[in-house]
């Protein structure tokens, strides 16, 4: 018998954790976009040294997602990545609309709804460490 509930789970995960990972190989190849995350942490007041969470949250999160371990917590990590992202590069996107009509903040939003919907319902049965 199939498991749906799962198996949507599964793709949502998927889904989430291999498009979030082209971000965080993005970084690996060209630190210096950590460098620059650093340069507008900084321009708010923050430490310079919390741009390096963006391995965390574009890398190894997204890897536990796939997995699905610890996915919960690997959730929660891409949705606090989201919203450093948005405040950091997108805030003046809020109430923009893109090109075509859309909202400027789509695919923002779609990394952070979608984090906070696997960390409301869990991994689902296929996962190395179901939840």
């Amino acid at each position: 018998m199939l498991h749906s509930e799962s198996i949507a789970k599964l793709v949502l995960r998927l889904n989430i954790g291999i498009l979030m990972l082209y971000h965080g190989m993005a970084k690996i190849s060209d630190p210096t976009s950590v460098k620059y995350i650093g340069e507008r942490l900084d321009d708010i007041n923050l430490p310079e040294l919390l741009a390096y969470g963006v391995y965390f949250g574009e890398v190894l999160a997204p890897i536990l997602l796939i997995i699905g371990l610890y996915t919960r917590t690997a959730a929660f990590i891409v949705a606090i990545n989201m919203v450093f992202a948005i405040m950091l590069f997108h805030a003046h996107h809020l109430i923009s609309l893109n090109e075509f009509g859309g909202w400027a903040l789509e695919l923002q939003s779609f990394y952070f709804i979608t984090a906070i919907i696997i960390f409301l319902q869990g991994s689902g049965k296929f996962a190395v460490r179901p939840s």
